[in-house]
C-alpha cells in the first residue's frame, strides 16, 4: 500500500484547514501514520509466526490463534486511516469543483464577469457542509473503531498467556503471545492518539459552528441598523 499518497491527501488539503485541523493533520502524519509505518507493522509482523501452544496436536494453534485474534489490529489501524483519510478527499474534490466551475464561468462570460466563487477554499455554502461532515465522519470513524478494539481486545490489552480449549485441541492448553508488552505500549499509544484526534475534530466542528452564528448574528444587526 503506497501511504505516499494519503500523506500528499492530507497536505494538500491542509491550506483549507482551520488551526484545529492542522493540528489533526500532524497528529494523524506523524503520530498515527509514521508509527503505523515505521513501528507498528514490523511488531506484529510475526504474531501468527510466534503464537505459541503447548501441544503438537495439528490445528490447535491456528484455531486458538483465530480465536483470540479475530482480527489483527495492524489491519484494523489501516482501515481506519484510510476510512478517516477519505473526507479529506472529498474536501478537496469539492475545492476543485468550485475552480473548475469558476473557470468555465470566465471562459463563458470573460474575466471581467462577476465571479460565481471570488474564493473556492473559503469554507462557504455547500464547502461549509462539506467540511462540517467531514469533521464528524471522521470522529465517527475513530470512535466506532475505539469501540471494535474494545470489543476484540478487552481493555485495549493483550495477556502474556491465554488459555485455549478449542476443539481440536485435546483439552485446555496454554498459548503465549510473541512480545505482549510492546504490542501493548503500542495498542495505547494509537488508542491515546485516536482519542486527541475525535476531540479536535469535534473542537473544529464546534468552532465552525460557533463562527457561523455569530457572522449569522452579526449580519441580523447590520440588517437591522438600515
Amino acid at each position: 500500500m503506497n501511504w505516499g499518497v494519503f500523506e500528499g491527501l492530507l497536505s494538500g488539503v491542509n491550506k483549507y484547514s482551520t488551526a484545529f485541523g492542522r493540528i489533526w493533520l500532524s497528529l494523524v502524519f506523524i503520530f498515527r501514520l509514521l508509527v503505523y509505518v515505521v513501528a507498528a507493522e514490523r511488531v506484529w509482523s510475526d504474531d501468527h509466526k510466534d503464537f505459541d501452544c503447548n501441544t503438537r496436536q495439528p490445528g490447535c494453534t491456528n484455531v486458538c490463534f483465530d480465536h483470540f485474534f479475530p482480527v489483527s489490529h495492524i489491519r484494523l489501524w489501516a482501515l481506519q486511516l484510510i476510512l478517516v483519510t477519505c473526507p479529506s478527499l472529498l474536501v478537496v474534490m469539492h475545492v476543485a469543483y468550485r475552480e473548475a466551475k469558476e473557470q468555465r464561468h470566465r471562459v463563458t462570460h470573460g474575466d471581467e464577469c462577476r465571479c460565481v466563487y471570488p474564493d473556492p477554499g473559503k469554507k462557504r455554502g455547500g464547502l461549509w457542509w462539506t467540511y462540517l461532515l467531514s469533521l464528524v465522519f471522521k470522529a465517527g470513524v475513530d470512535v466506532i473503531f475505539l469501540y471494535i478494539f474494545y470489543r476484540f481486545y478487552r481493555n485495549y490489552t493483550l495477556p502474556r498467556v491465554v488459555k485455549c480449549e478449542l476443539p481440536p485441541c485435546p483439552n485446555v492448553v496454554d498459548c503465549f503471545i510473541s512480545r505482549p508488552t510492546e504490542k501493548n505500549i503500542f495498542t495505547l499509544f494509537m488508542v491515546v492518539t485516536t482519542c486527541v484526534c475525535v476531540a479536535l475534530s469535534l473542537v473544529e466542528a464546534a468552532y465552525l459552528i460557533g463562527k457561523r452564528c455569530r457572522e449569522c448574528l452579526l449580519a441580523r444587526a447590520g440588517e437591522k441598523r438600515w
